[in-house]
């Protein structure tokens, strides 16, 4: 192989990966779920999980402002309460004022 053969190989792998990468940009930013209202970045967070015995426990998630307590087990997932309402509600946070 000879320098100018090497130089074209080098050039089209770059390019190549030039163009995932702007993919992948163009993906998260024009992509499925990129028009999802956001607060703080996230929608669903786990706020506190407390072990009930080896094999269960109990888990307090927050979807948007809402709690739901959930007992997961090794074989299956039950809900426990829903539509707990928060407390301390998620602020929307945005650019500081001008």
């Amino acid at each position: 192989m000879d320098f100018a053969t090497l130089l074209r190989f080098a050039l089209a792998l770059a390019l190549v990966l030039l163009l995932i990468v702007a993919l992948g940009w163009v993906l998260r930013r024009f992509g499925p779920g990129a028009a999802t209202p956001r607060r703080n970045g996230r929608r669903l967070g786990i706020l506190e999980n407390a072990p009930l015995d080896a094999k269960r426990r109990l888990v307090l998630v927050r979807r948007d402002d809402v709690e739901h307590l959930l007992l997961i087990s090794p074989t299956r997932e039950t809900v426990i309460e829903t539509g707990i309402r928060s407390d301390n509600p998620v602020i929307e946070t945005g650019p500081p004022p001008q």
